[in-house]
């Protein structure tokens, strides 16, 4: 049964795409060891529970077939999400190449050091989430809330990538934007983000 562990062990390493280091430094946090092969089968099944927390599923067997393993689901918390709307509002002010899921992962992983940006605790997405506004800051977008009511931020905020978007292409900015709801504003972005994208190179991200 032990040996059957390790093959797991060695299966979820290859799918999680983990290096040596990471590899053998979760073992060593996790059960003192730095071989699966000196792990009992009980400390196996702790490191397979922190691989399934960071995203691994094992093969189904169905019948005779393997299903393969399902894609680990974006992260879901408050802070991932906002970095993810942040994401998005930054392809439609033409500052990132992609939209994707996985653009943004490649973008968190190189700021972070972590693989999956569901790995990444609060404050690696609090970095994260610094270092978006950081690049929104440099393509105009302003993101300083100082004396801005709670309640309104996300209402400013969109006006504000409104008037950025505008400044980028060198359009006048719809007088309707300055009355305008959250729902009106983001049909706003996105008209204005379909121009930018048509007229500027788009920044690398």
């Amino acid at each position: 049964m032990t040996r059957a562990a390790i093959a797991k062990v060695q299966i979820a390493r290859k799918e999680l795409g983990l290096e040596d280091d990471d590899y053998r430094a979760t073992l060593q946090r996790l059960t003192g060891q730095t071989s699966a092969k000196d792990c009992s089968e009980a400390q196996l099944g702790i490191v397979l529970d922190e691989f399934k927390r960071r995203g691994w599923q094992p093969r189904v067997v169905a019948g005779s077939k393997v299903a393969a393993p399902a894609a680990a689901k974006p992260a879901q918390s408050p802070a991932a999400k906002k970095a993810r709307a942040l994401w998005l509002s930054l392809w439609h002010l033409g500052a990132v190449r992609e939209r994707s899921e996985s653009a943004l992962e490649a973008f968190a992983k190189r700021q972070l050091r972590t693989d999956k940006l569901a790995w990444a605790d609060q404050q690696q997405i609090f970095r994260l989430i610094e270092a978006l506004k950081a690049m929104a800051t440099r393509h105009g977008w302003d993101q300083d809330m100082t004396g801005i009511g709670i309640s309104v931020q996300v209402v400013v905020l969109k006006r504000r990538l409104v008037h950025a978007q505008c400044a980028r292409i060198g359009c006048s900015v719809p007088y309707s934007a300055r009355s305008a709801t959250e729902h009106e504003l983001d049909t706003m972005i996105r008209e204005f983000g379909e121009l930018v994208r048509e007229k500027l190179p788009i920044a690398e991200d």
